[in-house]
C-alpha cells in the first residue's frame, strides 16, 4: 500500500504545490501559531516593500512567503502519501447495491443500517461491515489489505467479521449489518490516511503551546529592539543611516526578519507533517490507527501483552520425539504413530507423520482392509484398525484407558514419561496397540509449542527499550512457564480468562504504565478498550475492533512490536527535529544581531563569526537559510528518524549530539554559502 516515488518524488511536490497554497488561508493557518505569525510577516513586509520599494524588501518579501509555503508544502507531501494510498481504497469503496435476508429486496448499501441481514453470494460485494450469522465463505480482501490470497471467513468464532468492499469469492453468507450510515471501515480509513481527520495528539497540542509560548517570547523580545535602536542613533549620532537601522530605528522589514528567524518555524512547519506520517508508517505495514494518540501511546508502552499461540509460538504443537516404553524400540513406535496418524488432519496429526518421515524415513503407506478411526473430541484419540491389529493414537487418559478396557496395563513408566513431558511444557500423546487378545502401550509421542525463531532477540530487544513483556496463556503454569523461559518473556499469566487479562491491565495502569495488548475475539473487547493500545486483528470480531484503537489488516499478532517501534519512532523524531529547530536558532543570532547594530557598537563585530560580507547579505543569507531547510528536512519528518533499541538516557545524549549540535553547526555553513551568493546580487550592498 506504498505509494510510488520517493521521499521527494518531483511529482509528488508539483502536485502537492496547490494543496500547500490553500493552506496559505488564514482560517486554515492560524491553528499553527509559528506559521500564523511567519504569514503576517510576510504580508507586512509586502505592504512595506510596495510602500517603499528595494530590492532587499522584496527579496526579504519572496523568502517569507516561500517558508510559509514550504511550511504548508510539508504537511500537503504527508497527506499527498496518503491520498496516494487512499486510491486503492477508493476502488473498493463503489456503488454497491445489497439484498435483504427475508424480503429479497434489493436496496443500495449506503441505506443500510445497523442489524440488517443481508445475502452474499458468490462474486457479488459485501456491501457494508458486519458480521457473518450464517454460512462460511472464501473473501478477497486484496482491496483492503493489498494481500491477493483470499481468505476463509464463517459465522460463530473469532473470524466472523467482513469488510464492505471486499468480495465474496465462493459460496453464500449472511451478514447482519454492523456499521453506521457513512461511518464504514473503508471510509474511516480513508480519511485517516488522507489526514483530514487527523485530530491534534495530546503531545503535539502540548508542544504547539510550547512554540506559541517560544514564539511569545521572541515576539516581545524583538519589538524592544526598536527602542533599544533609537536610543543607539541618538547616542551615537555620527553613525550614517543604512539598510538596517536609522534615526527611527530598526527598519520593518529587517524587524520581521529578525522575528521570523528566532521562533522555532522548522519545527513548527514540520511538526503536523511528522504525525501524519507516523500513521502513513503504520498504513504501509496495513495498520490502521483510528487515533493519532494511539500512535503516540504505542512509543510510551512499557508493558506488553501478548498472546502465547501465533504471537509468541507458532500456533500448532509439533512433534519433537518419540520416548518409547520399554521393550519397544524407537522404530517401532515411530512406525506405530505414523499410521495411527494417517487418519489425524489436525495440525498436530500431521506433524507426527512428517517427524516420523523426516527423523525414521518412512513414509506414508496404503493399507488395504484398514478401517480408519480419525480424532473426534468425545474419543481424543485416532487410529487404525487393520487385520489382527489396532493401534490407538491420543491423548495419554483417554489411550490408557483404551488399553485397561482390553486388558492391558499401561506401567508406571508410562505415568511417569508422561508427567515429565507435561511437568517441562510439552504436550504428551501416548501411542497403544491390541494384537489379538494382548494389548499395550509402544511409548508417548512428545508434542511442545515451537517458539518462533527470533522471539528472544526480540524480547530482549523490548528490554532494552524498557518494556516489559507479559506472556498471555490458557496453558497451566507448569507449560506457561516452561514457554515464557524459552521464549525469553518477563512474565506470563496462565490459565488466563477475560477478567484476569481485564484485572492485569488495570494493575498495571495503576502503577502510571501505559500497555498494548492484541485480541480479536468478543471476550477480548474489553481488555481491548482499557488498554492504552488496543490492537484488534481484521480476522476478529466487529466488537474487538470497535474496542481496540487500531487494527492489524494482516491479522499478524505479533505485529504489536513494529507497531511500538513506530511510535517510538515518531516520538523520537519530533523531539529531534525540535531540538534541531530551536539549535539553529543560535546561528541565526551571530548573523542578524550583528547586522544590525555593529555600525553603531563595532564591539559587535567580534560576534560575526562568519564575516558575512554585509548587514544586508547577512539578513538576506539567514532568511533564505530559514526557508531552504525546511524544504531539506521535509523527508527526515516522513520517513523518521532511525530508532534503535535503547534507554532513554542514551536517546537523550544522542539527540543532544546529533541534533542538537548538528542544529547549532548547520546554519553557521549554510548561511555563510548562501551570502557568498548574495552579496553578488544588485541592490544587496
Amino acid at each position: 500500500m506504498s505509494p510510488p516515488g520517493g521521499l521527494l518524488d518531483p511529482r509528488q511536490l508539483l502536485s502537492s504545490l496547490p494543496d500547500a497554497a490553500k493552506k496559505l488561508n488564514p482560517l486554515t493557518l492560524w491553528r499553527n501559531p509559528v506559521m500564523f505569525i511567519v504569514e503576517i510577516g510576510a504580508v507586512a513586509t509586502t505592504v512595506l516593500a510596495i510602500l517603499e520599494p528595494s530590492f532587499f524588501a522584496w527579496a526579504i518579501t519572496a523568502w517569507l512567503w516561500l517558508t510559509a509555503l514550504f511550511a504548508n508544502l510539508a504537511e500537503a507531501v504527508a497527506e499527498g502519501r496518503g491520498k496516494a494510498q487512499a486510491a486503492s481504497l477508493r476502488a473498493a469503496k463503489r456503488d454497491t447495491t445489497a439484498r435483504m435476508h427475508e424480503s429479497e429486496a434489493v436496496i443500495n448499501a449506503a441505506d443500510l443500517r445497523p442489524g440488517d441481514l443481508v445475502v452474499v453470494e458468490a462474486g457479488e460485494i459485501i456491501p457494508g461491515d458486519g458480521d457473518i450469522v450464517e454460512g462460511i465463505a472464501s473473501v478477497d480482501e486484496s482491496a483492503i489489505t493489498g494481500e491477493s490470497a483470499p481468505v476463509i471467513r464463517e459465522s460463530g468464532g473469532d473470524r466472523s467479521a467482513v469488510t464492505g468492499g471486499t468480495k465474496v469469492l465462493s459460496d453464500r453468507i449472511v451478514v447482519r449489518i454492523t456499521q453506521k450510515p457513512g461511518e464504514s471501515f473503508i471510509d474511516r480509513m480513508i480519511a485517516l490516511v488522507e489526514g483530514a481527520d487527523r485530530q491534534k495528539t495530546p503531545n503535539e497540542i502540548a508542544l504547539n503551546i510550547l512554540l506559541a509560548a517560544l514564539t511569545l517570547i521572541f515576539l516581545v523580545a524583538t519589538v524592544t529592539m526598536q527602542p533599544m535602536a533609537i536610543y543607539a542613533k541618538r547616542v551615537n549620532p555620527g553613525v550614517p543611516d543604512s539598510l538596517a537601522l536609522t534615526a527611527d530605528g530598526v527598519s520593518g522589514v529587517v524587524l520581521i526578519s529578525l522575528l521570523v528567524c528566532l521562533i522555532p518555524t522548522t519545527i513548527g512547519a514540520l511538526l503536523s507533517a511528522i504525525g501524519i506520517a507516523g500513521m502513513d508508517r503504520l498504513v504501509q505495514r496495513n495498520v490502521l490507527a483510528l487515533s493519532g494518540r494511539a500512535v503516540e501511546a504505542a512509543g510510551d508502552v512499557s508493558t506488553l501483552l501478548l498472546d502465547k499461540t501465533g504471537t509468541i509460538t507458532l500456533g500448532n504443537r509439533q512433534a519433537a520425539a518419540f520416548v518409547p516404553a520399554t521393550g519397544v524400540s524407537p522404530d517401532e513406535l515411530a512406525a506405530a504413530a505414523q499410521l495411527a496418524s494417517l487418519a489425524d488432519d489436525t495440525p498436530e496429526g500431521r506433524s507426527i507423520v512428517v517427524f516420523a518421515k523426516e527423523g525414521f524415513g518412512l513414509r506414508e503407506r496404503k493399507i488395504t482392509g484398514a478401517h480408519w478411526a480419525p480424532f473426534t473430541a468425545q474419543t481424543r484419540m485416532s487410529g487404525v484398525d487393520v487385520p489382527d491389529r489396532q493401534i490407538r493414537k491420543g491423548a495419554a487418559s483417554a489411550v490408557m484407558s483404551w488399553v485397561r478396557q482390553h486388558g492391558g496395563h499401561p506401567g508406571e513408566q508410562i505415568k511417569e514419561l508422561v508427567d515429565g513431558i507435561s511437568a517441562s511444557g510439552g504436550t504428551p500423546l501416548v501411542v497403544g496397540e491390541r494384537v489379538g487378545g494382548t494389548s499395550r502401550v509402544l511409548g508417548v509421542i512428545h508434542l511442545k509449542d515451537v517458539v518462533k525463531q527470533g522471539m528472544r532477540e526480540r524480547f530482549a530487544e523490548m528490554r532494552r527499550m524498557g518494556i516489559r513483556t507479559i506472556m498471555i496463556t490458557g496453558d497451566n503454569p507448569l507449560t506457561a512457564k516452561a514457554i515464557a523461559d524459552e521464549a525469553g518473556v518477563d512474565d506470563f499469566l496462565a490459565e488466563a480468562t477475560p477478567e484476569d487479562k481485564l484485572k492485569l491491565i488495570k494493575k498495571e495502569q495503576e502503577g502510571g504504565r501505559l500497555v498494548a495488548m492484541t485480541g480479536d475475539g468478543t471476550n477480548d473487547a474489553p481488555a481491548l478498550a482499557q488498554a492504552d493500545v488496543g490492537v484488534a486483528m481484521n480476522t476478529g470480531t466487529s466488537a474487538a475492533k470497535e474496542a481496540g484503537n487500531m487494527v492489524d489488516l494482516d491479522s499478524n499478532p505479533t505485529k504489536l512490536i513494529e507497531i511500538v517501534e513506530i511510535g517510538k519512532q515518531l516520538l523520537i523524531t519530533r523531539g529531534a527535529l525540535t531540538t534541531f529547530s530551536i539549535a539553529n536558532d543560535i546561528a541565526k543570532y551571530f548573523a542578524i544581531i550583528p547586522a544590525i547594530f555593529a555600525a553603531v557598537y563595532p564591539g559587535l563585530d567580534a560576534l560575526n563569526v562568519m564575516r558575512l560580507a554585509s548587514p544586508q547579505s547577512a539578513i538576506l543569507a539567514a532568511v533564505i537559510f530559514n526557508a531552504i531547510i525546511i524544504v531539506l528536512l521535509i523527508p527526515l519528518a516522513l520517513r523518521g528518524v532511525r530508532y534503535r533499541p535503547s534507554s532513554a538516557a542514551d536517546l537523550l545524549a544522542r539527540n543532544l549530539y546529533r541534533y542538537g549540535l548538528g542544529g547549532v553547526v548547520a546554519p553557521f555553513v549554510g548561511i555563510k554559502i548562501i551570502d557568498l551568493f548574495v552579496q553578488h546580487l544588485p541592490g544587496i550592498s
